[in-house]
């Protein structure tokens, strides 16, 4: 197993495999009531990812929406992330291991909307493709 701790920003592609999508839903509601957010992050259904892995992706043009039963809530760039791809990887390094199959979630761009049962998300990523997944709880 190859460990290796980026110490620098320009070394963060060796720590890339791939892009995919991801879907990292939260219940906001039991978030705010227990205080933390094991119970409002894990149920069936609230973090798919997929559908493939794409081993190299253009960052700074590529488009990332959220699509909530069939209307665009977030639209972005990844070049209009707060963080880039090459400091988070490196920052994150920094705190703990990084290991092979390890998924690192960066984020989406404004527009979530509450969600309820029965409710299909489509995240879509140009150049990787779109995740759809219903909520089930």
């Amino acid at each position: 197993m190859n460990i290796k701790v980026i110490h620098s920003e320009k070394e963060y592609e060796s720590a890339i495999f791939g892009y995919t999508c991801a879907n990292d839903v939260t219940a906001r509601d039991l978030q705010k009531k227990d205080g933390q957010w094991g119970r409002a992050k894990g149920f069936d259904s609230f973090c798919p990812v997929g559908p493939w892995i794409v081993p190299s992706l253009d960052g700074k043009d590529v488009t990332i929406e959220g699509i909530h039963n069939g209307q665009v809530r977030q639209s972005g760039k990844i070049s209009q992330m707060i963080f880039d791809i090459p400091f988070l990887i490196s920052y994150l390094s920094s705190i703990f291991t990084l290991l092979p199959g390890d998924l690192i979630l960066t984020g989406t761009p404004a527009g979530i909307a509450p969600m309820k049962p029965g409710d299909t998300i489509e995240v879509r990523i140009e150049g990787i493709g779109s995740l759809i997944n219903q909520l089930t709880t």
